[in-house]
């Protein structure tokens, strides 16, 4: 097993700083180390759910999307310093199982996350995480917000 990686993917809730606050420094210092592509992905919610989408406006998905792409953008163009190679990837729906998807198509080989959602006060792994490690098929990073900064 090789302990280099060339595609590291980190999953990022564009509304909770928490989400990369710890885990999107330690990725940045894994992709320089290993000279990897570092990939920021996002999920953001399905509006094709059909009991409300019939009082949606058309084309309110793709939206959604382009509004997602557009924070990561601005999220990488502010957090990532320019000598990161970097890439970003929007899905659409179920958390982890996008998150799970957008890793393999970036054949990522390690997944940094966060262990939580914001406010939370203990020490359990998220569900979205836990899903995650249990299902993905790289290695999966799980870094926790420091003591005392919730």
């Amino acid at each position: 097993m090789s302990n280099n990686y060339n595609n590291i993917v980190v999953p990022v809730d564009l509304a909770h700083e928490s989400s990369w606050r710890q885990a999107l420094p330690i990725a940045i210092d894994l992709t320089l180390q290993h000279q990897a592509t570092l990939h920021l992905v996002t999920v953001v919610p399905d509006a094709d759910v059909p009991a409300i989408a019939v009082h949606l406006p058309k084309g309110i998905d793709q939206r959604i999307r382009d509004k997602g792409r557009d924070d990561l953008e601005t999220l990488l163009e502010r957090e990532v310093p320019k000598s990161v190679t970097a890439a970003i990837a929007v899905g659409q729906g179920r958390i982890d199982k996008q998150i799970l998807r957008l890793a393999r198509e970036a054949k990522a080989d390690l997944i940094v996350m966060a262990s939580h959602r914001p406010r939370a006060t203990d020490y359990l792994i998220s569900a979205n995480a836990a899903y995650v490690t249990r299902h993905a098929k790289c290695s999966v990073m799980v870094v926790r917000e420091n003591p005392g900064e919730e």
